[in-house]
């Protein structure tokens, strides 16, 4: 049974459409505008005839512009596929590579795979009792989709959703889709190659057909890792390699390896970092900061609260909410990356949930308590209020190579949580320390330690890991000049060029993370700043993690990429 809504919305739509037809059997199109008889094909649905119609115009401006028109149309409807296509219509190359950039960013769908949300919007409101949705009955009540439990708002307000209950929608979240693609990929391997130059020309080629790019290519072949990186001097060629594995893609749109339960590796994470250090950025990452205003209200209150005495039990809720309400937002920073791209709001987002697990808002792993699980007794009794600081950082224990510089592997790189206490003034100043109690480093050591676990029950930490993997591996690239060895410019992965990964709304601030404890009557306030700082670049400067190892050229000769068919960018090697 058609709900009443969607069938008043067909029958507007049958309406509009007679309306269009009615016009264009009036219209003669040797007596109008070839521009009002494209429009007036638009109107009517009909793409093909508005497609062939723009292409008899005798300025390559207006066919251009034409063109552009139908495409946005297309993408308008949900046909991407066909709004590509009729891009790759336009005759001149600088133009259709302007056209397609404009598309990506107008629409929000990238180089990369975007999730539907389509259906779940419907299920949301068919299933609530609102009745002001703005495509019902033209309220103010809209659907912004976000696929990782947090959404931002129009004004770049980052907010944390509630948990799904419906049981409908709880079959939907919990859905998964087997993607169409070459079954081999869905086999698992302990050392799958990627051949970068190949995998950036496959996808150059694809964008000039006017076609999507599939999700083998922006999935990375399943890989789940990058242990190594190869380059071929002698066949041009720049190759990574790692375990791998098929996924399966869920309804909020993650690629998940079937056997690890973790995000795979993402084309338009490795494409943002890649630009990113190739173009000298020294790092990348995130900060959520407090205001200086917000804090200066949050000490006068909690000292005001303290000369009080304890509070009744039923006064708790409403002095924490004063504590929230007083600190106020805070701002989000992103720097080296886009701000709209993948990578920056997974990093935003690990950041915010690491500071919610510390202050007890978050329950993710009984082996990462909450710092006021961790406080000894004797800093129970005191009665505080504590500036705390975690942040994220990537992690490398070694980085060997061949002699020859040619074969490169990452061993042991992990993501680290590290501390500080941080002293405030009467001003609402953070002024760092470069110290760190006992109990601040004990959080940030259980973090660290459990990570993986972190990972296993909040896929944006697995993602996290993805990126700083990736990091490291452009950082090679780009640190040991491996694209001036086989003589690449990277291609449509270049800076500008036409491979253009998804554009998200940008958070811009944030409810501050704040919390508190009782202890023996006394109240304990934490609040909590940090970042998350991808530092590869470093990393793979730094000479004390670097070793020799020859037999890195054993490891190189088996990786070697074999005869390949056409267009084959991936292939399977033994350890």
């Amino acid at each position: 049974m058609i709900p009443t809504t969607l069938r008043r919305s067909l029958a507007n739509w049958g309406v509009r459409t007679m309306l269009a037809l009615g016009a264009l059997s009036s219209m003669s199109v040797a007596q109008a505008a070839i521009g009002d008889a494209v429009n007036a094909h638009l109107n009517a649905g009909e793409f093909g005839q508005a497609t062939d119609l723009a292409l008899t115009a005798n300025s390559p401006e207006e066919r251009t512009a034409l063109l552009q028109q139908i495409a946005a149309a297309q993408a308008a409807t949900g046909e991407f596929q066909p709004s590509r296509v009729t891009l790759s219509r336009i005759n001149d190359r600088a133009a259709r590579q302007a056209a397609r950039r404009a598309a990506a960013g107008a629409t929000h769908a990238g180089g990369g795979l975007q999730p539907d949300f389509r259906t779940l919007e419907l299920i949301i409101m068919e299933n609530t009792s609102a009745t002001n949705w703005d495509e019902i009955d033209g309220g103010d009540g809209a659907i912004t989709p976000f696929p990782t439990g947090v959404r931002v708002d129009g004004h770049g307000l980052l907010e944390r959703q509630t948990q799904v209950t419906s049981t409908a929608l709880k079959a939907l979240r919990e859905n998964v889709r087997t993607p169409a693609v070459n079954q081999e990929l869905q086999q698992s391997s302990g050392l799958r190659l990627v051949s970068l130059k190949r995998l950036e020309q496959a996808v150059a080629q694809r964008l000039e057909d006017g076609l999507p790019v599939p999700e083998s290519m922006s999935r990375f072949a399943g890989l789940t890792s990058i242990e190594y990186v190869f380059v071929y001097p002698e066949d041009k060629d720049i190759v990574v390699g790692g375990p791998a594995e098929g996924w399966s893609v869920d309804a909020a749109g993650r690629a998940i390896g079937t056997s690890s339960q973790q995000p795979v590796l993402s084309l338009d994470d490795f494409v943002t970092v890649l630009r990113a250090y190739s173009q000298g950025t020294a790092d990348f990452g995130c900060s959520i900061n407090t205001r200086e205003a917000g804090v200066k209200a949050l000490m006068e209150y909690a000292e005001t609260s303290q000369q009080k005495g304890p509070l009744a039990p039923a006064a708790v809720k409403s002095w924490v909410n004063q504590l929230q309400k007083k600190l106020g937002r805070q701002d989000i920073v992103v720097w080296g990356i886009p701000a709209d791209s993948h990578a920056a709001r997974t990093l935003v987002e690990a950041d915010y949930r690491m500071k919610l697990v510390g202050v007890d808002q978050l329950d993710l792993a009984k082996e990462v308590p909450s710092y006021f699980d961790l406080l000894p007794p004797s800093l129970q009794k005191s009665g505080s209020m504590d500036a705390l600081r975690w942040w994220l950082t990537l992690d490398c224990q070694s980085i060997s190579h061949s002699p020859d510089r040619d074969t490169f592997q990452l061993a042991g790189t992990a993501v680290k949580c590290q501390s500080e206490n941080q002293l405030l003034t009467a001003d609402g100043k953070h002024l760092p320390t470069g110290l760190s109690e006992a109990t601040n480093r004990q959080f940030a050591e259980n973090f660290t330690t459990n990570y993986d676990t972190l990972a296993a029950n909040d896929l944006v930490f697995g993602e996290a890991k993805n990126i700083f993997e990736l990091a490291m591996a452009a950082a090679i690239i780009t640190h040991e000049k491996l694209d001036q060895k086989v003589s690449w410019d990277y291609g449509v992965f270049a800076a500008g060029e036409s491979y253009d990964p998804a554009h998200l709304p940008v958070p811009t601030e944030v409810d501050s993370v704040v919390n508190h404890r009782v202890y023996n009557g006394k109240n304990i306030v934490v609040q909590v700043a940090g970042g998350v700082r991808a530092n590869a670049a470093q990393m793979v400067q730094d000479k004390d993690r670097q070793q020799v190892a020859p037999k890195l050229e054993t490891v190189s000769q088996t990786a070697a990429r074999p005869q390949l068919p056409e267009g084959r960018w991936w292939w399977d090697a033994a350890r």
